[in-house]
This record gives C-alpha cells, sequence and structure tokens, in this order.
C-alpha cells in the first residue's frame, strides 16, 4: 500500500532560526495541513507538510524524539537528521494535545518496529555466517581433489573453528565428498574394489614419475589459484562497483520514495481542496440565495422610503401650514388679547359708570327723601294755616 496519512490536522508551521538558534521563522503564510503518514513496507512513520507543492516538513519520527509543549498552543520537536527545530502553532489547546498524543503513540511504535528489526537481524546473522562459510568449503571441494593437502588443512581448520557447535562428527575428505564407494558405481560381485595406494607401498622406480605428476598437478594448482586470484580480484572490485551502484540506486529510490510521498501529499491536498471546493460552491450557492433575500429585502426597504419621503414631505406641508397656522393663531391671541383688555377696560368704565350711577342714585334719594319732608312740611304748614 506504501505510505498513508493516517492523521492530520492544520497549524502554523515555524523552523528555528539556523543562524541565531532562537528565533522562530515562519515557514508557511498561513495554517497548512500537518499529517502523519505509515510506511508500511519499511514500518516508518513520518510528519509531513506542504505548503503548495513544496514539503516544509519531512520529519521521520525515531525513538529519540520528545515533541515539548512550550504554551497552550505551541509546541516544538528537534529533527537531528534535518539538523532543525520545527515548531507547530495551533488554533486550540486540543488540537495541540492531540497531536502530542499521536506524537508520543507513534514514537513508541517506532521504537517497538525497532526493536523487533533488530531482533530479526540478530536472528537471521548465524545462519547467513553458516551458509558463507559453507559456500566457502563447497568452493575448495570444487577445486582441489579429496585428498589434496590444501582441502584437508581447510577441513581441520573449518574442524576447529565449527568446535563447540553443532556439529557432532568430524569433517573428512570422506564425510564431506562421499567414500570412493558413495562416490563409484556398484561393482559386480566378481570384482574386488582397489586398494587406495599409500606412501609406503609404492615402489621406488615409480618416485621420479610421482614427483613429476605432483610438480606438474602442483603447476597446474598454481595457474588455477592465480586464476582464482585473478577472478577473485575482480570479483572484490565488482562487488565495490555493486555496492556503490546499489548505493546510488537506494538514494535514487529514496528521492522518489520522497517524491512520491510529496505527490501523495499533494494529492490528499487535492483531494482536500476539492472537498473545500465544494463546500465553498455550497457555501456560495447559500450566500447567493441570502444575497436575493437581501435584494428583496432591499426592494422593499426602497418602498418603504419612498412611502417616508412622501409622508416626510406631507408632514412638512402639514407642518408649514401648521406653522401658518400657529402665526394666525399668534395674531388672533394678540387680537384676543387686545379683545380682552379692551373688554376689561370697558368693564372697568362700565363699574366705574354703574358706582357712579349708584352714588347719583343715593343723591337722588337723599333729595328725593329731603322733597318728601320739604312737601310732607309744605303740607302741614298749608293745613295750619
Amino acid at each position: 500500500m506504501g505510505e498513508q496519512p493516517i492523521f492530520s490536522t492544520r497549524a502554523h508551521v515555524f523552523q528555528i532560526d539556523p543562524n541565531t538558534k532562537k528565533n522562530w521563522v515562519p515557514t508557511s503564510k498561513h495554517a497548512v495541513t500537518v499529517s502523519y503518514f505509515y510506511d508500511s513496507t519499511r514500518n516508518v512513520y513520518r510528519i509531513i507538510s506542504l505548503d503548495g507543492s513544496k514539503a516544509i516538513i519531512n520529519s521521520t519520527i525515531t525513538p529519540n524524539m520528545t515533541f515539548t509543549k512550550t504554551s497552550q498552543k505551541f509546541g516544538q520537536w528537534a529533527d537531528s537528521r534535518a539538523n532543525t527545530v520545527y515548531g507547530l502553532g495551533f488554533s486550540s489547546e486540543h488540537h495541540l494535545s492531540k497531536f502530542a498524543e499521536k506524537f508520543q503513540e507513534f514514537k513508541e511504535a517506532a521504537r517497538l518496529a525497532k526493536e523487533k528489526s533488530q531482533e530479526k537481524m540478530e536472528l537471521t546473522s548465524t545462519p547467513s555466517q553458516l551458509v558463507s562459510e559453507n559456500s566457502l568449503l563447497q568452493w575448495h571441494q570444487q577445486y582441489y581433489p579429496p585428498q589434496h593437502p590444501c582441502l584437508i588443512n581447510f577441513l581441520t581448520s573449518f574442524q576447529k573453528e565449527s568446535a563447540g557447535g553443532d556439529l557432532q562428527s568430524p569433517l573428512t575428505p570422506e564425510s564431506i565428498n562421499g567414500t570412493d564407494d558413495e562416490r563409484t558405481p556398484d561393482l559386480t560381485q566378481n570384482s574386488e574394489p582397489r586398494p587406495e595406494p599409500t606412501q609406503n607401498a609404492l615402489p621406488f622406480t615409480h618416485s621420479s614419475a610421482i614427483s613429476k605428476h605432483w610438480e606438474a598437478e602442483l603447476a597446474t594448482l598454481k595457474g588455477n589459484n592465480a586464476k582464482l586470484t585473478a577472478a577473485l580480484l575482480e570479483s572484490t572490485a565488482n562487488v565495490k562497483q555493486w555496492k556503490q551502484q546499489l548505493a546510488a540506486y537506494q538514494e535514487e529510490a529514496e528521492r522518489l520514495h520522497k517524491r512520491v510521498t510529496e505527490l501523495e501529499c499533494v494529492s490528499s491536498q487535492a483531494n482536500a481542496v476539492h472537498t473545500h471546493k465544494t463546500e465553498l460552491n455550497q457555501t456560495i450557492q447559500e450566500l447567493e440565495e441570502t444575497l436575493k433575500v437581501k435584494e428583496e429585502e432591499i426592494e422593499r426597504l426602497k418602498q418603504e422610503i419612498d412611502n417616508a419621503r412622501e409622508l416626510q414631505e406631507q408632514r412638512d406641508s402639514l407642518t408649514q401650514k401648521l406653522q401658518e397656522v400657529e402665526i394666525r393663531n399668534k395674531d388672533l391671541e394678540g387680537q384676543l388679547s387686545d379683545l380682552e383688555q379692551r373688554l376689561e377696560k370697558s368693564q372697568n368704565e362700565q363699574e366705574a359708570f354703574r358706582n357712579n350711577l349708584k352714588t347719583l342714585l343715593e343723591i337722588l334719594d337723599g333729595k328725593i327723601f329731603e322733597l318728601t319732608e320739604l312737601r310732607d312740611n309744605l303740607a302741614k304748614l298749608l293745613e295750619r294755616s
């Protein structure tokens, strides 16, 4: 399956200033997606973040890493491979705590994976060593006769090195290559096995021929040894070249793997962007519907404003008429006040006239009473006379 994202969040990304080693330098203009990735083939956890197509975080989690919370919304960790310190600023303390929990969880998983790989290497180291020694033993058996001194010396040294192991019987040319009876086909019943010649049984007359034979054999072995030495040197050179090519291939594979990871991150972010785009389209549709409602409300308010303007004009006209009426009212009030003053003055005059008239009437009554008395007195006088 390759490398897959297993947890994602959003945060502002920072890196420590390589010059001062104190100040934080922002590597993203806004909050970006920060994801944990798991590579099932290599059993590796990584923290990856992309700003567009640029990888601003590419940190492999190791057992000796530590994520530190420096504030309620900020955390950091040091990456010795990248020779830097990463910092993340979150929108809330909950997001920071969740990221820290995942960091601790994947760090423990990386530690367990490393221990398992070390155990597998320890279990496979001994069989591989035995395979290499067996391959070397087969090579000696291929190029040397069964009774050759070189093969016997190698078997002796191999037996000494293997002492104390699982081998229970000593190694001999017969035990490795098989006996003469095992190597040759079965003879008929009338035939007898040929005895192995020994050095003491050889006649003295054949010593010269045997020496020449062994000299020729020695020369052949020297030639074979020279050829094998050249082949071994060539193989060593080829192995070095193959190692260099393998290292180059591994670097290229690592680079391609990182590129694939970045492309997978871009793909995942493209899916996120597509989802975000869909959400934005829905939001735009909602906003357009809201805008239509607002436009209708604006039209209604415009009509109300026109009506209000008409009412304002009517109010202004009525206010002007009211002012005119008030002016006329004031004039009438002035006239009324004048009339009231005149009426009061007339009333005062009438009151004074009435008072004078009463006084005159009283005087007239007194005069009439006096005249009456005078008439009575004159009448009495007339009667007396």
